[in-house]
């Protein structure tokens, strides 16, 4: 792998020294990433794809550089670390080398030092990339689908259209209810397109003022506006071959989304404060909660921007709507949870399944996520059970038939609450014992007896 091919990740609380490393080694054709605290340099090394992570060892937050080395060897044990530290000791080297770290510089560094070493790196893993880039992952049998996994026909309908257009460029326009795992599709998209190998960068839209959304996506020059203490790239020009989600695009201004139009339509991005153009292919996945038909008709969104954003229009579910996927998907948060906190929980029991199920999951998968990863670190046996799911699930479930309350549910017993669950199911489906049990997350055969028990 040539130098110039390589991603580095430069992560330092000092903004001025971060970006001066990062312009430095762009000067000499290597592309860098800065960042400047310990969480965004983690949730990159989770989700994206770098080759050498450049930390200072002290980032003034609860995560320093040594927690970044022992996330960076977990995630991807291929990638190396560099420590900067003003406080050298032999302990802290030590200790370093010892949990993997490539090697350390003292500050204030020289930049020869650093681009020596990554030199060296470069070597090193040049087989290994070479492997990692013919292997490619376009196949539709190879297909990932990391946290978005279902069994219900409308997810799978989902997925097979994904197959077919995840290892082309045309753009993907992503609907549904907040939580339901819009930007989890988005990534599984970019991991199986041709461009799986280089950087998938989202922005929230939603989360900016105008003028910090154009600097984000546009990159900025020094004192184009109060604040931009230095230049700083844009989304658009760091995501080069790369994948940019545009989450929550709705909500972009209408200013902004001319400006959005006019860098899709011709692929140049001008830095704010800036004449300079700099030629940019990057492929745009958007995604949104609003109906922007609506919005369009109401003079909120550009209808020519619109088009552009949805080559192809995915509408994904509500959980709520989908039962048959509760089940799967808890099962695959658990492991997660299970594998991040050294847990010994193994399963969720079938009392437990029944009340999930029968949630209504007002956020969507984000909740349930959050929900079985809390039960996960409170649990001490090797299953959930339903004393593990927090009150609130309990307390606001309702279940169809005969109208019962909040109140009621709260004074039922597991027994009684397990009865109406399949008593509401079978009504749902029509008596369909196959669908029912499928539902419940419970075998046939274990549907039959309960049915029996019950006498239903």
């Amino acid at each position: 792998m040539k130098e110039n091919d390589i991603v580095i990740l430069i992560v330092d609380d000092e903004r001025n020294h971060a970006d001066g490393i990062a312009e430095a080694l762009e000067k000499a054709g290597t592309k860098a990433i800065a960042v400047y605290n310990g969480r965004d340099a983690v949730e990159i090394v989770r989700n994206e794809k770098v080759d050498i992570v450049v930390t200072d060892l002290k980032l003034g937050g609860s995560i320093d550089g040594l927690s970044i080395l022992e996330e960076v060897k977990m995630r991807s044990p291929e990638t190396e670390v560099i420590l900067i530290t003003a406080y050298a000791t032999i302990d802290t080297c030590k200790d370093a080398i010892k949990a993997g770290a490539y090697d350390y510089l003292v500050k204030p560094i020289d930049i020869g030092q650093l681009r020596t070493l990554i030199e060296d790196i470069s070597r090193r893993i040049s087989k290994s990339a070479g492997r990692r880039i013919k292997k490619g992952r376009v196949g539709k049998e190879e297909f990932e689908f990391d946290g978005v996994w279902g069994e219900s026909p409308t997810m799978k309908g989902i997925f097979d259209v994904l197959k077919r257009v995840a290892p082309t460029d045309i753009s993907i326009l992503i609907e549904g209810e907040s939580g339901t795992g819009k930007e989890l599709l988005a990534r599984a998209i970019h991991k199986n397109s041709q461009r799986w190998d280089k950087l998938f960068r989202p922005v929230n839209c939603a989360g900016l003022t105008e003028t910090l959304l154009e600097s984000e996506l546009f990159g900025h020059v020094k004192g184009a506006f109060t604040g931009a203490a230095s230049d700083r790239k844009g989304l658009f020009e760091i995501a080069d071959k790369g994948t940019l989600f545009l989450d929550e695009i709705g909500d972009m201004p209408l200013s902004m989304q001319a400006k959005l139009l006019r860098v899709i339509e011709d692929g140049i991005v001008t830095p704010v404060g800036s004449h300079k153009q700099i030629v940019v292919d990057v492929r745009i996945i958007s995604a949104t909660n609003h109906d922007l038909t609506k919005l369009i008709e109401e003079k909120k969104f550009r209808q020519d921007l619109y088009f552009r954003i949805k080559g192809v229009s995915i509408s994904v579910p509500a959980l709520r709507s989908r039962v048959e996927d509760i089940e799967v998907l808890a099962e695959y948060f658990l492991k997660e949870a299970a594998g991040e906190t050294g847990s010994v929980v193994t399963g969720i029991t079938d009392a437990a399944k029944t009340i999930l199920t029968n949630y209504s999951w007002p956020g969507n998968i984000r909740q349930l996520r959050n929900c079985i990863r809390t039960m996960v670190v409170m649990c001490e046996r090797d299953k959930l059970d339903a004393r593990d799911i927090p009150p609130e699930i309990h307390q606001v479930r309702q279940l169809a038939a005969g109208g019962r309350s909040q109140r009621d549910l709260s004074g039922m017993s597991l027994n009684e609450l397990e009865k109406q669950a399949i008593i509401d199911t079978l009504a749902k489906t029509n008596n369909n014992r196959e669908k029912t049990a499928k539902i419940l997350g419970i075998g046939e055969r274990t549907l039959y007896r309960k049915i029996k028990e019950y006498n239903l």
